[in-house]
């Protein structure tokens, strides 16, 4: 009787190991606006779109459900005993077109992914493709210059950071002391997050210090979390519109304005929180559209017409008494403006007109238009700003990104084009 008791609970075993099929892996899809939702992956696909792994399962964007996984990456169900993904990163560098490629990493294997498709002789040992990085990682995120030194990825494992310079192989160890161990890292719109359990913090890459009011649950990144997001259809409809910008600029602490038509939205550089709202509300001497925006010394100059608005930034902002005043008679030049940035440490305001850019010095008394050129890459800028990672110009929905206002007047090819609702403001449909 003992035997054959032992006989049937060893056949129950075995018939519950048999049903943990894939079919039955759909019923329990993570949730991840759930407390307590982590992360082991994150990366962008070629074409910009988020993707976020737990599991076996493959969240695409920043709403609706998982798949599984092995729909998108097949090759990964040949190889189901190395476990989930444990790290990932796209390769992508605007000096280096080729190296467009999608690493995903499981134990000690790399999977390399080019146009969707698994490369030939892959998967490989780690240590074959980036000679130096260890096994069985936490996470990784690429860092291209001039966010980084160099073209670099950055690897991490425990407490450790493994910096890899992608032209000469060559690793660097470094300590990030202030910021948690991640067990995902991600790169978008040109910040880095490291998500730690089920928290998440944004950081620098070149020194880990977490900046802002972090840590943040992570299903509150995921903005299609109804419950938790603090964004309003107004906000969705902003950030998602194919519309172009109007006007675009950031203040001296990083927080980013963009107008279009009767709107704004702005994106609070603490805490990466977007908020919409409409010009008359909070400019309300402007009332509607404006023509082009810059910042200079906590004021934000605003263009519309023939006329320049000026307001002191802040809740709210205020408008300054005397204004508005004519272009002419402010900038030394006759409206209306097509687009105007200032960059950081300088008082120099660009000002575009047609295919003209303009330098006015803002020191000076009276401000003269002065140096012109010619812009040969657009017929027509909608706006643009400057920051300290370079030039921003906004043609239609898409943005292009130089180095340097010298760089944008005397460019003869144009660099890579970025979607303003995805890479701007995360907007992935």
């Amino acid at each position: 009787m003992k035997l054959l008791a032992r006989t049937a609970c060893l056949c129950l075993a075995l018939a519950l190991t048999w049903a943990d099929s894939p079919e039955d892996h759909a019923s329990a899809a993570p949730d991840r606006c759930v407390e307590g939702f982590e992360l082991d992956a994150a990366t962008v696909n070629e074409e910009g779109i988020p993707y976020f792994f737990q599991g076996d399962y493959l969240f695409k964007g920043f709403h609706g459900n998982a798949d599984l996984a092995n729909e998108t990456f097949p090759e990964l169900d040949e190889h189901h005993h190395l476990g989930h993904v444990d790290a990932a990163f796209r390769m992508h560098y605007e000096d280096n077109p080729d190296h467009d490629h999608l690493f995903l990493f499981l134990d000690h294997t790399v999977f390399s992914y080019y146009q969707h498709k698994l490369e030939d002789g892959f998967p490989k040992n780690i240590s074959e493709v980036f000679p130096g990085i260890p096994d069985h990682l936490d996470a990784a995120v690429e860092c291209p210059k001039p966010e980084c030194d160099e073209d670099s990825v950055i690897f991490l494992k425990g407490n450790k950071i493994y910096q890899y310079h992608v032209a000469t192989k060559a690793v660097n160890e470094k300590e990030f002391s202030s910021m948690p161990n991640c067990t995902a890292a991600f790169r978008f719109m040109e910040h880095y997050y490291c998500f730690h359990g089920h928290m998440f913090s944004k950081f620098d890459p070149t020194t880990g210090d977490v900046h802002g009011r972090y840590p943040k649950e992570a299903r509150v990144y995921f903005t299609r979390c109804s419950k938790f997001s603090e964004e309003s259809d107004h906000v969705e409809r902003e950030r998602c519109s194919r519309v172009h910008l109007d006007a675009i600029t950031s203040d001296n602490a990083g927080n980013m304005y963009a107008f279009r038509g009767h709107h704004f939205i702005s994106k609070d550089e603490g805490n990466d929180t977007l908020k919409a709202d409409t010009i008359e509300n909070a400019f309300k001497e402007l009332h509607s559209e404006v023509d082009a925006v810059f910042s200079y010394e906590d004021h934000l100059y605003m263009i519309k017409d023939d006329q320049v608005f000026l307001y002191k930034v802040g809740e709210p902002h205020t408008h300054l008494d005397g204004y508005p005043k004519p272009v002419k008679e402010e900038l030394g030049i006759e409206g209306p403006i097509d687009a105007a940035f200032v960059c950081e440490d300088h008082h120099i305001a660009h000002l575009i007109k047609g295919q003209k850019i303009y330098s006015v010095e803002l020191k000076a008394s009276p401000r003269v238009a002065s140096n012109e050129r010619t812009i040969s890459l657009f017929k027509k800028v909608d706006a643009a700003m400057c920051d300290s990672k370079g030039v921003k110009v906004f043609v239609g929905n898409h943005f292009y990104h130089f180095e340097s206002t010298m760089v944008f007047v005397a460019g003869r090819a144009l660099p890579e084009q970025h979607r303003v609702s995805l890479e701007l403001f995360g907007c992935d449909h």
